[in-house]
């Protein structure tokens, strides 16, 4: 299939700029797979359309506040932003303005309680660059970094914790897994209490997320590589619904792409530590999962080329069609959307 044909119009007043007020308020389309059909609910809804049973798979991976606004030591702004943690210090990260972030420039963040050096470029413009910096890493983050959103998000983000999920607990992402925004924790007990089983698996989002196909053919891109750690009791949770053939749903395209990823062909789970990168996209089989809940994705972007190998392309540029005319709100800070 060509990139093309998962391109659709979208006004630009329906990429929403911040999040709203109450996290579950925001509007749910559900999407019959078998059918086509769609329903226009609210997400505080979902509790009436999961059922006793079903096993909700949630990414409970932390966003860091990885983006860091500093100063070359010779002179002049920089902006780093922390991408994957090599070990010892060392991070790659991307850099702005990249001419000026050489290996050998020297770094300083707030009032110099952290500092760093460019120590290597890397093939495609990424750097290697090594922090200096007394206590512990993370919390100066949580008083130096800033959040990094996305790129068509324009406005500065008041609450950082806007940005994560009530149930991040990991820290690791450079992108919040954003079907999980929608969740407060009162909508949580009452999808437990209602006897819906709540499982948990981490996998960091990469900015590869927001990477565009630039390939005109799909089969041609390279998926980038993001790590996932799926834990005993969520593997062994996932494969006992699955033998009693009860439904799995994955939040989010993270958590579809690591249980799809570290699954059978008969839909088991095995427990895993390591880098996933899962392609998904039309013509795809899925082993595991039987619904997923997801934001509205970018045109031409291996995400919703995802929802469409679950639901069907054509049925999946139809709904989007109709969350147009309906007025969704679209990406990070949107709707939601349940296949099912």
């Amino acid at each position: 299939m060509k990139t093309k044909d998962f391109y659709y119009e979208l006004p630009g007043e329906l990429i929403a700029q911040t999040p709203l007020q109450k996290r579950d308020e925001s509007r749910l389309m559900l999407l019959h797979k078998s059918t086509g059909a769609i329903e226009n609910r609210y997400f505080s809804e979902l509790p009436y359309v999961l059922k006793r049973g079903d096993c909700l798979v949630l990414n409970d991976s932390r966003v860091l506040p990885a983006r860091l606004i500093g100063n070359r030591k010779s002179g002049g702004a920089v902006e780093v932003l922390l991408l994957n943690d090599r070990g010892e210090g060392i991070w790659e990260c991307l850099t702005r303005p990249g001419r000026k972030c050489e290996p050998g420039t020297e770094l300083v963040f707030g009032d110099g309680a952290l500092t760093a050096i460019v120590i290597e470029k890397l093939p495609g413009g990424n750097r290697l660059i090594s922090f200096f910096y007394s206590g512990f890493f993370l919390e100066l983050l949580e008083t130096l970094g800033k959040m990094p959103l996305p790129p068509y998000i324009k406005q500065e983000l008041r609450d950082k914790e806007r940005y994560q999920t009530v149930y991040s607990r990991h820290a690791g992402s450079a992108a919040a897994p954003t079907a999980g925004l929608h969740f407060t924790k009162q909508l949580l007990e009452t999808l437990k209490n209602n006897g819906v089983e709540l499982c948990f698996l981490t996998l960091h989002v990469g900015l590869g997320t927001f990477r565009p196909v630039k390939t005109e053919d799909i089969e041609d891109h390279e998926m980038h590589a993001e790590y996932c750690t799926v834990p005993q009791n969520t593997a062994e949770a996932v494969t006992e619904a699955k033998r009693a053939k009860r439904r799995i749903i994955a939040c989010g395209t993270t958590a579809c792409r690591a249980l799809e990823a570290v699954s059978s062909d008969n839909g088991t789970v095995s427990a895993y530590s390591g880098f996933v990168n899962i392609f998904i996209h039309p013509g795809y089989r899925f082993n595991c999962i039987d619904g997923l809940i997801t934001n509205f994705h970018l045109p031409e972007s291996t995400l919703i080329m995802l929802v469409s190998a679950l639901a069907g392309r054509e049925r999946i540029l139809k709904a989007y069609e109709a969350a147009v005319n309906e007025r969704y709100r679209f990406f990070s800070f949107g709707d939601a959307m349940i296949i099912i």
